[in-house]
């Protein structure tokens, strides 16, 4: 049996600003919280930095040629905001925002719609010196950067999502310590997480006023299972949805908290920077969600002592079991059906809402044959059988319209540094070569057919 995907449905691959470009102080742009981060000691595995990583920034219109050669609908990249506004306000640095406008350009040129996204976890160091995103002003500032944007590109740009994984921006950055800027403080976690649903809000007003383009964001919306249906279980996937998932989304989709959120976070927060006004400006209407996936987690009822912060905020009695086999090199769970019961779930609890899978792949062992070619097969199965989990759900009548593999090419993996491969392209770190992996054919055969044996 085979699945055809339509003409109408958008393949794609995706990158980030931080994890590719480099040339960290070129053309003005100015030092982000992940540049702050990288350059302290004991943050990033083998202390590696962005400062170059993939060198995209300079070899764009090979980068280019890429995606064109690959034969992708659509490319999914981020903008870094220190390099539109070196110090996250005033007026825009010019060399960045042409840097932006030729990759539009570039990518309308060869025929691929270009995706952007406005936050990828580089929040200008200047903005975080006043704050970060414990800061309300910080979410005004994003809808200046946003306006500034939209005023750039917003007649070239086919999508744009205000922010990435707010879920990580606020509780890996501020109440785990383990993204940037590494603070460690559950109400830091929080207080962050509702600024960037206001920032979004305020983003989406602010890109409405010079744009007619699809407008949403990506969330990791996280895929939890009972790991057996007695109560104390299935109470453990309440409250991990409501902190680690309704947290973000409910606000945005459905203008509210729900009523286990506010009961789980309340202690460690009287939610006194909720003003009046927030929850309708958080959930201005959009017209899709992007959904970022990986793997799923198996939950129990269980309080477990924490030897460091963790970001599971407000869902302190809820034990994490460990990944079951097969693993990626990260140690996720290889489990297509998570994909597919993911969507199915989201568009139950939030009808009506166009759905992409913004990003999913998998950091696979990639060690060169003699050839020197990477023969990823466990990457091809991956993908293969995810690709497949989308074409269930479409099945069951779910409305995702988009499939975004994760990365375009091997890259900075924030705090995992260059020690993790999830690249379609290999990047040799010494020289930044691109060689293409046995995954990118065969996902440039696949994308030629849009077929799934």
């Amino acid at each position: 049996m085979s699945v055809h995907f339509g003409d109408d449905f958008v393949f794609g691959a995706a990158t980030a600003a931080y994890q590719i470009e480099g040339a960290v102080t070129a053309g003005g742009r100015g030092p982000s919280i992940w540049d702050t981060f990288s350059h302290t000691p004991g943050k990033v595995e083998g202390g590696d930095t962005g400062d170059v990583a993939c060198d995209h920034f300079h070899r764009l219109e090979a980068d280019l040629d890429l995606l064109a050669e690959l034969g992708v609908d659509s490319y999914r990249f981020s903008i870094a905001w220190p390099r539109i506004q070196p110090a996250g306000t005033g007026s825009p640095n010019q060399a960045g925002l042409d840097f932006y406008s030729r990759l539009v350009d570039g990518l309308l040129a060869r025929g691929i719609a270009p995706f952007a996204t406005l936050y990828h976890w580089d929040l200008p160091q200047a903005l975080e010196d006043r704050g970060g995103w414990r800061a309300r002003d910080t979410a005004y500032r994003f809808a200046d950067y946003a306006d500034i944007m939209a005023t750039a590109l917003g007649d070239r740009v086919a999508r744009w999502a205000t922010l990435n994984e707010p879920w990580c921006a606020a509780m890996l950055g501020y109440a785990a310590g383990v993204h940037a800027p590494g603070a460690t403080s559950p109400r830091a976690g929080i207080r962050a997480a509702h600024h960037l649903g206001l920032a979004h809000g305020l983003g989406i007003h602010a890109l409405r006023a010079s744009t007619a383009a699809p407008l949403g964001l990506v969330y990791n919306i996280h895929q939890f299972y009972p790991a057996s249906d007695s109560d104390d279980d299935l109470r453990a996937v309440a409250v991990a949805d409501a902190t680690g998932n309704w947290l973000y989304a409910e606000p945005v989709l459905k203008g509210r908290y729900d009523e286990l959120t506010w009961e789980a976070l309340g202690r460690h927060t009287d939610w006194e920077f909720v003003a009046g006004g927030d929850l309708e400006t958080m959930s201005a209407p959009i017209e899709f969600v992007g959904l970022n996936y990986y793997s799923p987690s198996t939950l129990r009822r269980g309080r477990v002592p924490q030897a460091a912060p963790t970001p599971w905020v407000g869902a302190e009695d809820v034990e994490w079991l460990p990944a079951r086999p097969p693993v990626t090199e990260m140690g996720w769970t290889i489990e297509p059906q998570g994909l597919t019961d993911l969507l199915q779930r989201f568009h139950e609890r939030y009808p009506g809402v166009e759905l992409i899978v913004s990003e999913n792949g998998a950091a696979m062992p990639d060690r060169p044959g003699d050839d020197g070619v990477v023969h990823d097969q466990d990457r091809i199965d991956y993908l293969a059988s995810h690709i497949g989990a989308v074409a269930a759900a479409r099945a069951a009548g779910v409305p995702v319209t988009g499939y975004f593999a994760w990365s375009l090419m091997d890259n900075f993996e924030w705090s995992f540094g260059y020690s993790k491969r999830f690249g379609l392209i290999r990047v040799d770190y010494d020289t930044c070569e691109r060689t293409w992996k046995d995954s990118a054919r065969w996902f440039q055969q696949f994308l030629a057919t849009r077929t799934l044996a």
